[in-house]
């Protein structure tokens, strides 16, 4: 490698610009820090009464001032919390078509239409080709809106500068770890490590983590940053946000400490309860990676008491970087103010690496049309040679033409193009024909496509209406010859309604179809998050008759419908049960997408009249607002000396007096009255959100369940997102009206266990 010239690395942040110029000596084979400079914004950007565009360009004004770009090549980093970042694991496949499969993929993974986003990919990992196939590699899928991308880059364009790369943030850190941390070089062995590290990049409004052994990359957005531990102590110490700000970067000098970091407090808990999700998930879905330590970088992470409470935490070795061992060049490393703010230095450094060339990063979010722009200004003058030599060329052959003209005649030629023209005109009739064929073709290929579109979804359909029932109470073995009524396990559903959402969180969010005392019926990790994309929400209309007189929490009403019914819903999985109550499989239930189901509905149970006919128990007509004999049809065994008449003393649900009784049955004119029980009728309406999962997509445990493991002590029940949901309240939901679902289009049926 040449020496190259010289790069800058430019970052924008909260807090103002930050940047380094590298070069590289490829002599002595190292990277040298040849000036820097860093440029606070005059307030945060996050402030309440800051603009952020005028104090962006205020600070590229101030940077070009004192720096001359010259012909050096400049790179800029995005925010990675507006950026998209997946990596996909490729099955085996041929070079040449991996391009192909990542565009499909890229239609799959990005939530918005291709030409709204600028994107880019790279294979990652320790992937090789074999044969012409590529094997065991990891694709890294890069995407951000074209707009969020042309906002950043105006500062720099209305300047005309030209850029050469644009790169999100956690990338540039990967950058910097590759090369300085991890100490790999292009030319050198870049075997992936067998531990990995979690980099902790501490903003003014979020934390970028990123997990990596040098080969993988893992990166996820914490929504937690200083501005928070800032609002903390405006909120609790009654300051404004300026003096908050100073307060908490000189808390070990405040005349009261221990108030500073009380006030504090609560905003550790949430941070460290974050990271440890974070890490939890990379593990459950990592099993054979072994972290071993933690580096911090930004400012953010200069908070005293920060890097001592993360390590108690989180039973890992927490460091800041405090230098950069790849980096020489002592007029930049040993400046002050470099030293100062050498932690936010890790993304200008990772930038300024990969326009260098010297990591194996390649991919880049500038907009192609300035891309495609820049090359033709660079390539003019090579066009315009070529242009001027094709000139003289063609001068010269037009002339040596020029000089057989005389030579050729019509007479000589004429048959000869005649064929020519005769052949030409059948082979456009031949081509005119093969493109009606191979319209007709089109035409019926997508006929037959949408004949199958839904295939492959049906199933899912099946999956979820088989969990519904598999959670329904039943009466298996000697439940089976239960006669009294109110004793019969069985529940039985009048509709079921799905609903299609292109965004979940709008029902979830809506006080009209679900209040807030139906969500206190969630387990306590759905009451937390909130479903979101798009999907279904199931309303299941039923009705039971279940009574208890001595168990009111869970043996009648609402209560029974928690215990026996909400709860399977809400459950990973649920075992099915044959006749004699022996398990015989399981349904998973949380593993096919179900999720926040509640009670969403329940009225206080109404009496309805039974009669006997014959050996059966069948319902009035028009009791409950139900057609006879709908809810145990076609009847139910006569009790035997369960219910020796209406009215009686010691009854168990005695006939409440002043109501009419009718006079017969249908079907049985002049029947009698005698006999008739009243039986308390519990109505309720349940709901769940339900995201198709394809069995690919499911994951095997509920997320979550291995966060915690014997280094890192698994939180109180108070901060566990997957803590078992508390037993449901005895009182009534009817007690605090909700929004009656019912109100949707329902399909009306009877599904009954």
């Amino acid at each position: 490698m040449a020496d190259m010239q010289a790069v800058w690395g430019i970052e924008i942040g909260n807090a103002g610009l930050k940047a380094i110029r590298l070069r590289y000596a490829e002599s002595a084979g190292q990277v040298i820090a040849a000036a820097f400079d860093y440029v606070p914004h005059a307030k945060l950007l996050s402030q309440p009464d800051a603009s952020p565009d005028e104090l962006i360009a205020e600070a590229v004004n101030t940077f070009l001032s004192r720096n001359q770009l010259g012909g050096d090549t400049v790179v800029i980093g995005l925010p990675g919390q507006t950026a998209l970042a997946k990596f996909i694991q490729m099955p085996p496949v041929e070079g040449s078509k991996v391009a192909e499969i990542v565009k499909y993929e890229a239609r799959q993974q990005i939530p918005f239409a291709l030409e709204e986003v600028i994107w880019d990919w790279q294979v990652m990992g320790s992937g090789i080709e074999e044969g012409g196939y590529l094997l065991d590699a990891e694709v890294g899928l890069f995407a951000m809106k074209r707009d969020q991308v042309q906002h950043h880059l105006q500062p720099f364009l209305d300047r005309k500068v030209e850029l050469e790369l644009v790169q999100i943030a956690p990338l540039a850190q990967f950058n910097y770890l590759w090369y300085d941390h991890y100490g790999y070089r292009l030319e050198g062995d870049t075997t992936a490590k067998e531990e990995y590290v979690v980099l902790l990049d501490m903003g003014a409004d979020n934390t970028s983590l990123l997990v990596t052994n040098g080969q993988k990359i893992w990166i996820r957005n914490v929504p937690l940053g200083g501005n928070h531990f800032t609002r903390a102590l405006t909120k609790e110490m009654k300051l404004t946000f300026a003096k908050a700000e100073h307060l908490k970067c000189n808390a070990t000098r405040s005349p009261d400490p221990r108030a500073v970091f009380q006030a504090l407090r609560p905003i550790f808990n949430d941070y460290v309860s974050e990271i440890q999700r974070s890490i939890g998930y990379f593990a459950s879905v990592n099993r054979q990676a072994k972290i071993s330590k933690l580096i911090g970088v930004g400012n953010g992470f200069k908070l005293a008491g920060l890097q001592k409470f993360l390590q108690q935490n989180l039973q890992y070795e927490v460091e800041r970087v405090d230098q950069f061992p790849g980096l020489v060049g002592d007029n930049v490393l040993t400046a002050p103010l470099f030293q100062d703010n050498l932690m936010t230095f890790t993304v200008p450094y990772g930038l300024a690496l990969q326009g260098l060339g010297v990591v194996n990063m390649k991919t880049s979010l500038l907009p192609p049309e300035i891309a495609l722009e820049r090359t033709i200004r660079r390539k003019k003058p090579w066009a315009v040679a070529a242009a001027a030599s094709l000139l003289v060329g063609l001068s010269l052959s037009a002339a040596g033409y020029a000089s057989v003209l005389d030579s050729v005649s019509t007479a000589r030629f004429g048959e000869v193009e005649t064929a020519a023209g005769n052949l030409e005109t059948k082979a456009n009739g031949l081509k005119s024909k093969y493109s009606g064929e191979e319209g007709r073709n089109k035409t019926a290929r997508e006929q037959g496509g949408k004949l199958v579109t839904s295939l492959d979804s049906r199933e899912l359909w099946l999956e979820v209406y088989k969990a519904i029932n598999d959670c329904l109470p039943r009466d298996v073995g000697r439940e089976l010859d239960q006669s009294e009524i109110t004793l019969m396990n069985r529940i039985s559903l009048k509709s079921i309604t799905a609903e299609k959402l292109s965004d979940l969180s709008t029902w979830y969010g809506d006080a009209r179809k679900i209040s807030e005392n139906a969500k206190t019926y969630m387990t306590k990790e759905d009451q937390a998050t909130a479903p979101s994309g798009a999907g279904y929400v199931f309303t299941l209309q039923g009705v039971h008759y279940h009574h208890e007189d001595k168990n009111v929490n869970t043996g009648q009403g609402s209560g029974y419908v928690i215990e026996h019914f909400l709860k399977k819903l809400q459950d990973w999985k649920v075992d099915v049960l044959d006749a004699n109550g022996n398990k015989v499989g399981e349904t998973p239930v949380g593993q096919i997408g179900i999720s926040h189901a509640t009670l969403t509905k329940s009225l206080p149970p109404n009496y309805v009249t039974f009669y006997p006919q014959g050996n059966r128990m069948v319902q009035a007509p028009g009791a409950g607002g139900m057609r006879p004999g709908a809810a145990f049809s076609p009847g139910l065994p006569m009790p035997t000396g369960a219910f020796p008449g209406a009215g009686r003393p010691g009854a168990a649900f005695p006939m409440p007096t002043g109501l009419p009784m009718p006079t017969g049955l249908p079907g049985q004119p002049g029947g009698s009255s005698a006999g008739a029980v009243q039986i308390p009728q519990s109505n309720f309406i349940v709901q769940f959100a339900w995201k198709p999962t394809p069995p690919k997509d499911r994951l095997q445990q509920p997320p979550g369940q291995e966060a915690a493991t014997e280094e890192t002590p698994a939180p109180d029940a108070a901060a566990d997102p997957g803590a078992t949901p508390a037993a449901a309240p005895a009182t009534d939901p009817a007690a605090n009206p909700v929004a009656d679902p019912a109100a949707a289009p329902a399909a009306t049926g009877d599904v009954s266990q």
